[in-house]
């Protein structure tokens, strides 16, 4: 059993502050720090005794901490990276949480001018569409999974660490490198989210048809329902993985022009194919998809 004397959290929203509820449950942290911009969200995080006490300076935050979770946006990365580096003890392990992994990779190397032995890239495959200290619990991970993407020269003890804290909070771990992570969650995740803010976008904009959202029904609410999650945060991820998101809208826009075909030459036989196999499949993978 792995024990963590202080833990700070960067950035205590759903996923940081999830993880803190967790980890304080199950019994393996004395301490938690938090730490981030909003005073109100801080002192709310208080409240719910999410945190032990908090900072609104990053780098008093982190002194003395055994580990440091980056809860914050991809986009805020390397500025608290920034903020933190003189500040970490020489044994602090720092690990992250965000969904896109290479980014973070070289936002790090390029705030060390290294990847640290003691920096461990996670990406913990869960969440809601709700956001801040307010949604976070402490079941969010429970028989979920957390990716690790550990370099040639992380601190393998460092991984243990990381991997024990994630198992503690309820996370099945996994590891597989950043480039894997990142071309898979582009297409299961990051292309699913993008289409679902451009089609509600899009209908908004829709002339003349203001009713649209009236009479929308379960199909458009349980596509679009990820639209209401955080736009700072998506806006970051897509930015963050554009290599790999870029490779799967090329691969969706080929396959939209496939279907618009179908329905223009009135293909009864292929539509049909097309759905029957995306029905066996959702089908196959229906108790994994729906952890």
């Amino acid at each position: 059993m792995i024990h963590i004397p202080r833990l700070c959290v960067i950035g205590v929203g759903l996923i940081g502050g999830s993880l803190a509820l967790a980890l304080r449950r199950a019994g393996i942290v004395d301490e938690i720090v938090g730490c981030g911009r909003s005073e109100a969200n801080l002192r709310r995080a208080l409240e719910l005794g999410v945190v032990d006490r908090y900072q609104t300076d990053a780098a008093t935050a982190v002194a003395g901490a055994d580990v440091v979770v980056l809860g914050v946006p991809l986009g805020n990365v390397r500025a608290v990276l920034m903020t933190i580096r003189d500040a970490l003890d020489p044994g602090t392990i720092v690990t992250d949480v965000g969904s896109a992994k290479w980014c973070v990779i070289e936002d790090v190397e390029a705030v060390f001018d290294r990847m640290p032995a003691g920096f461990v890239p996670g990406h913990p495959v869960a969440g809601t569409e709700k956001s801040g200290v307010e949604a976070a619990s402490a079941d969010l991970f429970q028989n979920r999974r957390t990716i690790l993407t550990p370099l040639a020269q992380t601190d393998p003890q460092a991984v243990r660490t990381v991997t024990a804290l994630w198992e503690f909070a309820g996370a099945e771990v996994i590891a597989m490198s950043a480039e894997h992570h990142d071309r898979m969650l582009a297409a299961t995740s990051h292309l699913p989210h993008l289409l679902a803010f451009g089609l509600v976008d899009t209908l908004a904009r829709w002339d003349g048809d203001e009713d649209l959202f009236q009479y929308a029904a379960g199909g458009f609410r349980d596509f679009t329902r990820i639209a209401s999650s955080d736009p700072i945060m998506w806006r970051d991820i897509c930015l963050g993985n554009r290599k790999a998101l870029l490779d799967a809208l090329q691969h969706y826009r080929e396959e939209l022009g496939v279907l618009t075909e179908l329905v223009r030459q009135l293909d009864a036989q292929g539509l049909e194919r097309v759905f029957r196999n995306a029905k066996d499949v959702r089908d196959r993978y229906r108790s994994s998809l729906e952890r």
